[in-house]
């Protein structure tokens, strides 16, 4: 009786230690065989997980469920009038979302939600085709509350043919690739990341993940579950151990433009690597260029007299990259204040507002909203172009009205 409970014993305590096991063990990401998987951060970083989840950056794409998509399908209209005769439908079917062109009344083709791109400003949408995705011709702007021509899509007529390549993936998402290999990381190639003119779909990792800024983290998770009293990160990419420039790489892969001279996949960038290795600027920051203000977050900033001037300024200076920009204006403040203390304003600015109120909102007059140059659109049977507008990051003083 007594070697039976030793054995029940022992069972039990097999069966405990086997459920305690690195949930990551099991887990193959189709990066390579030395990342975690996001949710592996789980276990140790709730809090900023769970920021990271509700974020712009970690939905910068998501499969077209119900509840990723923008727009109410089951009420409002959503018709798009191209003529008299031509018109695209937003329908839904069961759970299942889709774009339908009708000519004279009729049907002529339907094309699903699979993959939507976005989520802060506006949404555009892909379907699968013969292993690419490409982009459907409406898209839901949240400046609006309704559907638009997707950038650079006509009004006049819709069409279902504009592919979005591999290279649009490597922003909004932290992997998308032609092959699925077991293997390291650092033992991908080129070819599989951009190359191979097809995405294998078990090869997505969608929106910017934990991994995708903090860099491959199975021996982390491995190691700190082994000694959770060590509270020094071991194996992982701490941003406040790096460099100034390679903090600002990091942020620059994605939000400096992508007009630049492509070296090598920005998959398989990693923090505390050189962007220079990857994408070769065309254009200096330094120049006199007009950056747009979609995508060019970076380069603006870095033409701005406050970044020139300052040893340690940088993007996390002002954002927190675990979480959407902050609405509160007052919080910014604060951070230009930090420099620019007992400056005042000149009495013809004094007049257009009270002092105490310019205070608490530079932003408003010193990163002004512009108008995208790159992205316009046209709402159903208009054919005007409206404006999509964004905050410039480049700071500086701007002519008032």
């Amino acid at each position: 009786m007594k070697k039976i409970r030793i054995l029940f014993a022992l069972l039990v305590l097999a069966v405990y230690f086997t459920s305690c096991k690195n949930s990551s063990d099991d887990y193959i990401d189709p990066r390579g065989t030395d990342y975690a998987g996001s949710e592996s951060c789980i276990q140790c970083h709730q809090t900023q997980y769970d920021m990271a989840l509700k974020s712009s950056h970690f939905k910068a794409t998501a499969p077209a469920m119900p509840g990723n998509i923008l727009g109410d399908f089951d009420k409002g209209d959503h018709t798009f009038i191209y003529d008299k005769d031509t018109k695209l439908v937003m329908e839904k079917h069961g759970d299942s979302l889709f774009q339908v062109l009708y000519k004279n009344g009729k049907k002529v083709e339907a094309h699903s939600f699979d993959i939507v791109f976005g989520i802060k400003h506006a949404q555009t949408s892909v379907y699968w085709r013969n292993n690419n995705t490409y982009e459907l011709p409406l898209s839901y702007y949240n400046a609006i509350n309704n559907w638009a021509t997707s950038p650079g899509f006509p009004a006049d007529k819709p069409y279902f043919d504009r592919m979005v390549v591999k290279d649009c993936y490597s922003c909004h998402a932290s992997n998308a690739s032609s092959r699925s290999v077991n293997q390291n990381s650092a033992e991908k190639n080129m070819m599989s990341m951009d190359v191979e003119d097809i995405i294998k779909k078990e090869t997505i990792v969608y929106g910017i993940d934990c991994e995708k800024c903090h860099g491959p983290a199975k021996k982390h998770v491995e190691f700190h579950l082994k000694n959770p009293n060590i509270k020094v990160a071991n194996s992982i990419t701490s941003y406040k151990n790096l460099s100034r420039q390679q903090r600002l790489d990091a942020c620059a892969l994605c939000h400096a433009g992508n007009d630049g001279m492509k070296m090598k996949s920005r998959f398989d960038f990693k923090p505390g690597d050189n962007l220079t290795d990857y994408y070769r600027a065309t254009r200096s920051v330094t120049d006199t260029a007009q950056f747009d203000v979609h995508g060019n977050q970076f380069r603006l900033m870095a033409q701005s007299k406050c970044f020139i001037n300052s040893e340690k300024m940088d993007c996390i200076t002002c954002h927190n990259p675990h979480e959407n920009a902050s609405k509160n204006m007052a919080s910014y403040s604060k951070i230009c204040m930090s420099c620019h203390q007992g400056l005042k304003h000149n009495e013809k600015t004094q007049k257009l507002m009270p002092e105490k109120l310019l205070a608490s909102n530079c932003v408003e007059c010193h990163m002004p909203k512009k108008a995208s140059g790159a992205i316009k659109f046209q709402l159903s049977s208009s054919k005007q172009l409206s404006e999509y507008i964004l905050r410039t990051h480049k700071i500086g003083i701007y002519p008032t009205k």
